[in-house]
Order: structure tokens, then sequence, then C-alpha cells
């Protein structure tokens, strides 16, 4: 791959302090904090996964999990990315890592001058090249243009994968999600060619009994893998990974990144100490997080008053509110009920009036608190996937344990949980493939080539957890209507699984193991964590809902067979659901 691919002037690899400042002078909408770091309000507030397209003709869709687009008109897209670079005069390169030693992958980043942030970021998570710049040849290659907008194009943004360059180029969009999972969408072709896969997990190394191990962590983005990533367990943890890691047989773990990419929402010392103190470090780079009068940060904002929108007016004219609709917000003749509906969503055009949830916080892992050695990736012998379960038919367990290989590839595939703020205005229950929309080819290949994994990975303990509600959403906790399963029963559950202090007994509806809630040998765990979290079966009973839980029950059997056979899972696989 030509290491100099465009003939402009091109800064490369700068420092982080040279790149805030190219931030300041280039990037819209940006400010600085009171805590000494960057703050990025995107247009985009989440990855557009419909407007990401692979390069490949119509007849070979079924060979790639997205969209895709012919590579003529794909290239065409391509050169005017290049005529658009050519014009501005000027990139950023950055030359990285996707990890560390012999699996390690070079990787180069471009971008034009108004993408500074972006490449600030970026340069946090890349691990170091492992050569100097005139020695530096990528074998994977990210382009982006976040000012480039492509009018004959939806959404006049277009990210173009082509996997036959290893190149993918990023038009019109300027959140920070595309340029991190553009390498990773490579990645996971790259890694499944040579027998591994890539999964949408974090990562820890945990002590139990003297014995380290890794710990895996699947999930979609808002489910809780920073989180639970970060939570403490066993006699010592220590954390890898908070969102990619590869797979390889007999349990072999290499990383992807040299930092976290974290959700802010909510964030709180108290609950989430490493991630608090990370976000506030001078070193991070802050997106779509409120920043008050006073520069500091507040990590719950929702609703924005007149006052706060009027003051904040040039940063949302500069990500796109309708200048029309800012004026009517902040003179009073709009009130914020009449374009907010009950669940907090905004109406087509004034989206301002609502602060995104999907903030975010890029930090150095060497900000990071006992973080792990990730050059000596200890074996996995401890995988997990999280269901954020919500609304009315919430009755995934707090904890599961799975009885055989082809059931955990079974609820690995499902990917099951409730969207959330980083879907946008998207909102309800959802399934994907092993967490994974960032796996370019068929899904049906994660299952098949999880199983041969597995088959290689004698002992290792594979789970589900639940860390959404029991019986609805926040609304009817506030009701005592519903259960939360909150940050200290996770941490609970995941510690008692590790030191071996279950007693499971099989569940009737889907023969995976729950646990015993009645069994003495439990008592400890039932005393930190509600036995209806434990088994939902009870607290349907004791509201008097059964037959909404074997609805639920009825529906999930049938949706799950049909959605595995959607992608010709194996039959053995299809069947492990009970």
């Amino acid at each position: 791959m030509d290491p100099r691919p465009y003939d402009v002037e091109t800064i490369v690899n700068p420092t982080q302090a040279e790149l805030r400042n190219l931030a300041l002078e280039h990037t819209p909408a940006i400010v600085r904090s009171a805590h000494g770091n960057l703050m990025k309000l995107s247009r985009n507030k989440a990855r557009m996964a419909k407007f990401t397209y692979m390069l490949a003709p119509e007849a070979d869709r079924s060979r790639y999990s997205g969209n895709v687009i012919d590579p003529a008109r794909g290239r065409a897209l391509i050169d005017r990315q290049a005529d658009y670079i050519r014009r501005k005069g000027s990139l950023i390169r950055v030359d990285g890592r996707a990890g560390l030693g012999a699996r390690s992958v070079r990787v180069q980043w471009l971008y034009t001058l108004e993408g500074a942030n972006i490449a600030g970021m970026q340069q946090v998570l890349a691990c170091p090249p492992d050569v100097g710049p005139g020695d530096f040849v990528p074998s994977m290659r990210v382009v982006y243009t976040p000012d480039l907008y492509l009018d004959d194009m939806p959404g006049r943004q277009a990210i173009l994968v082509d996997l036959e360059r290893w190149t993918t180029h990023i038009c019109g969009a300027d959140y920070f999600g595309e340029s991190k999972k553009g390498m990773l969408r490579m990645l996971n072709e790259w890694v499944y060619r040579q027998g591994g896969l890539v999964l949408h997990a974090g990562a820890k190394a945990v002590r139990v009994g003297g014995r380290t191990i890794a710990m895996t962590i699947m999930g979609l983005s808002g489910t809780g893998k920073t989180t639970t990533t970060f939570s403490k367990q066993g006699e010592l943890t220590q954390p890898i990974q908070d969102d990619m890691v590869c797979l390889w047989p007999g349990g072999e773990c290499s990383i992807t990144e040299n930092g976290c990419f974290a959700k802010t929402y909510g964030l709180s010392e108290e609950t989430e100490p490493v991630i608090y103190h990370g976000t506030l470090d001078p070193s991070a780079w802050v997106e779509n997080v409120y920043v008050g009068e006073d520069g500091r940060y507040d990590f719950s904002k929702v609703a924005l008053s007149p006052a706060e929108v009027r003051r904040l007016r040039p940063l949302l004219e500069a990500t796109g509110a309708q200048a029309a609709n800012l004026e009517a917000y902040v003179s009073g003749r709009v009130r914020y009920e009449e374009v907010v509906d009950e669940a907090g969503v905004a109406r087509d055009g004034w989206d301002f009036v609502v602060w995104t949830q999907n903030g975010r916080s890029i930090i150095p892992m060497a900000t990071i608190r006992d973080a792990a050695d990730l050059t000596r990736v200890p074996t996995v012998r401890s995988m997990g996937i999280l269901n954020r379960d919500e609304g009315p038919d919430a009755a995934t367990p707090g904890i599961v344990r799975f009885r055989t290989p082809e059931q955990a590839a079974a609820y690995f595939m499902l990917g099951e949980t409730t969207k959330t703020s980083a879907a946008g205005k998207d909102r309800g229950k959802t399934r994907s493939p092993f967490t994974q929309p960032f796996f370019p080819g068929a899904h049906g290949l994660q299952a098949r080539r999880f199983r041969e994994l597995a088959a290689t990975m004698a002992g290792t303990e594979m789970w589900m957890m639940n860390t959404g509600y029991v019986g609805g959403d926040a609304r009817d906790v506030k009701a005592g209507r519903a259960l939360k399963v909150r940050i200290p029963h996770s941490s609970s559950m995941l510690e008692a699984l590790l030191g071996g202090r279950v007693r499971w007994e099989a569940d009737p509806d889907f023969g995976y193991e729950v646990v015993a809630v009645g069994d003495p040998a439990n008592a400890g765990l039932v005393a930190r964590v509600p036995p209806e979290v434990l088994c939902p079966r009870r607290f349907y009973e004791k509201a008097g809902r059964m037959a909404e839980y074997r609805d639920w029950v009825r529906r999930m059997k049938e949706e799950r067979r049909a959605f595995l056979r959607g992608y010709d899972v194996e039959p053995v696989i299809v069947q492990a659901v009970g």
C-alpha cells in the first residue's frame, strides 16, 4: 500500500498538543472545557450504518451483512473525495497499529483539517507505530473528510468500505465512531481470514483463586460493556479493552486499541470512578457532552431551556439546527412540551432541545488505573453477553449460564438487547448477531467460527447478564411496577460467578442455567441481588402477570428460532434456544 496516496501537504504524526491546536483552529463546534480538554458537538450523534456501503456488485449482496454499492459508483465517489483533498491541499496523517505484537496490523488514518479533533481521538486509541514515518507501510487505511457533503447520496454522506484495497473512505460524517469503526470493520474481515473472530466485547484480566484469566463481555452500544469491564471482581481486576478484542484458537486473546471510548450519560464518580476521572483528565477528548456556563460537564443533561439554547446557539447552528426553530424556542413561542413526546424523543427539526444521551469520552489507557499489561493478555476462560432488557416484557434473568457451546453460540448470535441512545431516535427490542454491526461478511459465518473456536476452549464458562430492567422501564421503576438491574447487582453476580459460588438450576422454559434462589448456598448473593432479578418468573408471579410471562416465553422461542434460521445457522445451534 502506498504510504503517501495524496500529493498534498501532510502533517505527519502531530503531537496531541499540536492536534488540539489544529482542532481549535479548524474544527467547527468545538469548545475547551474547564477541565482542560476539548469537547466537540457533532452533527451526527451516532454511527450511520444506513449510509455505510461495501463496494460490491448487487449480485454479491448475500456475501455481506450490510448495504452494497456498485464498485464503479463507489469509486466515482472516492474520486470526488480525492478531488476534495486536492482542493483542500492539506491532510493530517496518523500512523498506528490495531493491536500489539505479532497479531498487530499497521493502519494509517488520513483527515482533512476540519477533522483534527477526530485525528486526535484516533491517535489516542491507536496502538503506537512500530517503525518511523519513513518506514511505515500500512496494511489498512481510513480516509476521512467530514465536510465533504455528497448531495446525491442519502443523508449527504457515505462510508465506503473497499476490502479489495483495505481502505475505508468517510465523506460527510463528523462523528468519531465512524473513524474508529472504519478500521475495526476491516479488521473483522482480516482476522476472520486468519482463523480468528473479532468480538464486539470489553475484556478484563481477573484473578480468582490465584489464577488469572481473561473475561470478555459482548454487548451492543449502551448495554454496559464499558461499565462491566471496569467493575471490580475477584482478587484483582485489570481492564484490557472496553470495546473490541480478537479471539483465536485455544482462547488466545489479542487487543485492538490503546484506550477507551466510553459512554458518558449518567456518569458519576460513585458508580464509575475510572471512567469519570479519565473523562475529566486533560488528556481525554470529549464528544457530545453538555458543557455548562462554568465550563464543567453535566453528564445527565436532558432538556435544554430557552436560555441554554440561546447561549449554545452558535454551536447548535454549526451542527444543523434550523435558525427559525432556534428563534421560536429562544423567544418562547414554542415550548419544550410541544416538541418532545413523553418518551423524550423530539420531533424532526427540534432535536436541539434534547441533549443527546450518546455523549462519549476517549481516554488513553495510560490514564486508567490498574490497567492490564496489554503485551501479556491472559487466556480467555469466561465469555459473556449483555442484554439490556427493557419494557413490560423484560424478563431476562439477571444472569444465566450456558450449558453447551451450541447454546452459547445461539445467544451470542442473537445479540438481544433494547436499543438505546446510541441508535439515535430508533428505540425498542433488537437483535444483532454477536452484537456485531461491524462484521462485513454474512453474519452466519460468526456462529460457525465461534463454534469452531469454542471446541478448542475446554473449561471456558459462558454466560449472559441482563443490565436493564425486569418488568418495565425507568418510569415503571419510579412507579413501583418494575425493577432496575443496578451496577452493584451486576458486579455481585459476576463476583459470585467467577468465584464458583453459585448453585445453579435448569430454567424450565429455555434450558440454560439460572441461580437457584431458594438454595441456602445462594443466600449471600440473594441478599445483594433481588430474587426477582435473578428469577424474573417470581416477579411476574407476584405481580399477577404470569399470562404476560408465558406469552413472552412463547414469542421468544418462535422469534429466536426464526432469527437464527434467517442467517443459515446450523440446526444444532437453532435447537439450543429451547
